[in-house]
């Protein structure tokens, strides 16, 4: 019994010295990072209230502002803060792993009078056999490494698709086939407060493929196709959606173009934070869906080896039936950073980051966003 818990006790302070610790077969991995972020920004409509999600970080469709409010505000966080825990084991030559992540954006459970305290949330839980994978995690309709290097939590938004969700998917070398959660939005005949259907038993399909060049380029096609449905009390109606996406990382010296370009028929949530919905209800309560596209492209440029800066352009745009949808919905979406980020030491980034946003809605009706936002990144 003594013995036992000298083990446990040695594992544990392994674990305390190092973030990788090794039991039998299994290799433990402790990761993530800290990061405080300043953000000065200027609302042409009037600052949204504090806590508001487009005080955390941009959001296509969150900054036309709150009348009345004042249009210059200053927020301090370190909500994007992480952790993740990973584990991996070699099981009679099968390689079995199992990742979770944690952090603590998006929620409004906290405030900024006493502790800024607010809860965790699950970013990513999964496991992996072989080339199996079952559980949350990024989307296979997006390739978060071609996301560009910025201060914003997310970075050219309008322009990118960008979803978590549970999945089971399949991967065989550079092909990858999921099927993941579906869920339909929709606006009402007319315009109105966005429909979550919450129903459909048809899972979203996903097929994608990743490759590169002889010259280090890497490239992922990826297709999405998807039954948009709704069924309840006062509607009955299913139709098909699907969706094309294009990106690419590509070296040019020790510089990289990062770029995406995305298409799509009731793509909805999958592109842009959801600024468009998938569909609307037409006046016979009929799935019409909603076509959008979008894209970005940023350059990253390293003046020495601790400097380095990035250039990013980003948007979006949705064709909407405005006989259907009326005109209060989210039509056009854009966004540009420009920034530089030193490296004293590799774990660690201080930087700057100025950003543009302007969102329009389809009656003409304007948000503008500017944004001046400092962050210090420590990695785990």
């Amino acid at each position: 019994m003594k013995q036992a818990k000298l083990s446990l006790i040695s594992a544990a302070t392994l674990l305390a010295l190092s973030s990788t610790a090794v039991a039998g077969d299994t290799e433990f991995k402790f990761g993530g990072y800290v990061k405080a972020d300043v953000m000065f920004s200027d609302y042409s409509n009037g600052a949204p209230d504090s806590g508001n999600l487009s005080r955390q970080f941009y959001v296509p469709g969150t900054i036309y502002g709150t009348p009345g409010n004042g249009e210059q505000v200053v927020d301090f966080q370190a909500r994007e803060s992480r952790f993740n825990f990973k584990t991996s084991t070699d099981v009679d030559g099968h390689k079995l792993s199992g990742f979770i992540e944690l952090d603590f954006m998006t929620h409004a459970d906290g405030n900024e009078r006493v502790s800024n305290s607010y809860s965790p949330r699950i970013r990513h839980a999964f496991v992996s056999f072989d080339n199996w994978t079952v559980g949350q995690t990024w989307s296979t309709f997006q390739n978060p490494g071609a996301l560009p290097e910025n201060l914003d939590f997310v970075g050219a938004a309008e322009g990118t698709p960008f979803v978590r969700q549970t999945q089971v998917r399949y991967t065989n070398g550079g092909f990858q086939f999921a099927i993941e959660n579906p869920e339909t939005t929709l606006t009402p005949n007319g315009g109105g407060l966005r429909m979550t259907s919450g129903s459909g038993m048809v899972p979203d399909f996903v097929a994608r493929y990743n490759f590169k060049t002889e010259g280090g380029a890497k490239f992922t096609v990826a297709g999405l196709a998807r039954q948009l449905n709704i069924e309840n009390a006062s509607y009955d109606s299913q139709t098909m959606g699907y969706g094309v996406s294009f990106t690419g990382v590509i070296p040019v010296g020790n510089d990289d173009i990062k770029l995406s370009a995305t298409a799509g028929d009731g793509m909805g949530r999958y592109m842009a934070l959801n600024y468009a919905n998938a569909g609307v209800l037409d006046a016979n309560g009929d799935i019409k869906t909603i076509s959008s596209y979008g894209g970005f492209a940023s350059y990253r440029h390293w003046w020495n080896d601790k400097w380095r800066s990035s250039f990013t352009l980003s948007g979006f745009k949705a064709d909407n039936d405005v006989a259907l949808t009326g005109g209060s919905v989210n039509e056009e979406s854009y966004s540009g950073y420009i920034n530089l980020l030193y490296s004293p030491v590799k774990p660690m980034t201080v930087g700057v980051e100025y950003m543009y946003a302007e969102n329009t809605k389809q009656n003409g009706d304007k948000g503008e966003l500017n944004r001046v936002m400092f962050s210090v990144k420590y990695v785990l």
